[in-house]
């Protein structure tokens, strides 16, 4: 029931999975609202959450809404995944409050893969669950974005790099220099087989040198939508200047293909007991198919086991020393 276009486009990609990759899935919400789901298992939940409802008093409240119920069907195991085009917010506190975070992980942040031209994506994290953060968040998600990136792109020892407004150690605001001093410290980064490479700046979100791009989830946020802006605007102006010039408006349209974010579907939500993935609310349904699966291609790889067995064993630390230093 999530979503800009919910449920037509939600229960169209859902179908579209179901038919053309035989994916198991099942859809919450009301079965008067949602349509023709075809063969797709429906199970009733009276109630629907908002886009602009608040987050964390919905989700107490509405305990029969679908993002509730979808969670709740992660949580007892019956489920292997939810994916979600709904209100971020919601989505992530049904997450928190019904499938419970990874022990040992502070707080759960949402990986988002920006295409990098010529290079496997950087996985950009936070990119909204957490607006305001602590440096030994940002080491964290730093840990979980190296682990998601090995798994999901398959690189060997990803290079880790922490945004900010210059590439020298001594810029940024205090929450950048403080978490700068944690993720040089030798041994939090050698955990998860990762590799801290420093500073780095918005340009290098697309870098093929760069595997992890680290930041706290307001920065997060406005990055990763000013580059879906950017990319909008790109298009629409090559459109315009192409007039009818078939070569260039092919080469616009494979350009917005390349790197439309709809070839992933969604993002995933790190640090959480289960495998969560969050739609653009302005999901089409190839998008809500691609969603499904990458949810799909998730659980196969065993990221949340991965989480538990590295950053959430390691923990969070209290003081910069890394994993089996003395005092820590």
């Amino acid at each position: 029931m999530g979503g800009d276009h919910a449920p037509a486009v939600v229960v169209a990609g859902a179908r579209a999975a179901w038919d053309e990759d035989g994916l198991p899935l099942v859809l919450f919400g009301p079965p008067d609202a949602l349509g023709d789901a075809g063969p797709v298992p429906v199970f009733a939940a009276s109630e629907v959450i908002a886009m602009d409802a608040d987050p964390g008093a919905s989700v107490r409240r509405m305990k029969d809404s679908s993002l509730v119920r979808a969670a709740e069907a992660v949580r007892d195991g019956w489920a292997c995944a939810m994916v979600s085009a709904g209100n971020t917010g919601a989505a992530m506190a049904a997450s928190l409050l019904r499938i419970g975070r990874i022990r040992g992980i502070s707080r759960p942040a949402i990986a988002v893969g920006i295409v990098s031209p010529g290079g496997k994506p950087t996985v950009l994290l936070d990119s909204g669950a957490n607006a305001e953060c602590q440096p030994e968040w940002m080491l964290q998600f730093g840990q979980m974005g190296a682990v998601y990136s090995r798994l999901r792109y398959d690189i060997a020892r990803p290079r880790v790099g922490l945004m900010s407004i210059g590439e020298e150690s001594v810029k940024g605001n205090k929450l950048v220099k403080d978490a700068h001093e944690l993720m040089s410290v030798d041994g939090w980064l050698d955990a998860v087989d990762a590799h801290f490479v420093g500073n780095v700046e918005g340009r290098d979100l697309m870098s093929p040198d760069l595997d992890v791009a680290v930041t706290d989830g307001f920065v997060g946020n406005v990055a990763l939508k000013a580059m879906e802006g950017c990319l909008d605007g790109i298009v629409a102006t090559l459109e315009q200047q192409a007039g009818d010039d078939a070569h260039i408006l092919a080469a616009a349209r494979r350009l917005y293909e390349s790197l439309e974010p709809g070839q992933t579907g969604a993002a995933m939500l790190l640090g959480v007991r289960g495998v969560v993935m969050i739609s653009h609310g302005s999901s089409s349904a190839w998008a809500i198919t691609n969603a499904l699966r990458t949810a799909q291609d998730m659980v196969r790889a065993g990221v949340v086991d991965a989480l538990e067995r590295t950053v959430g064993r390691a923990g969070a630390p209290a003081v910069a020393a890394p994993p089996g230093a003395p005092g820590s």
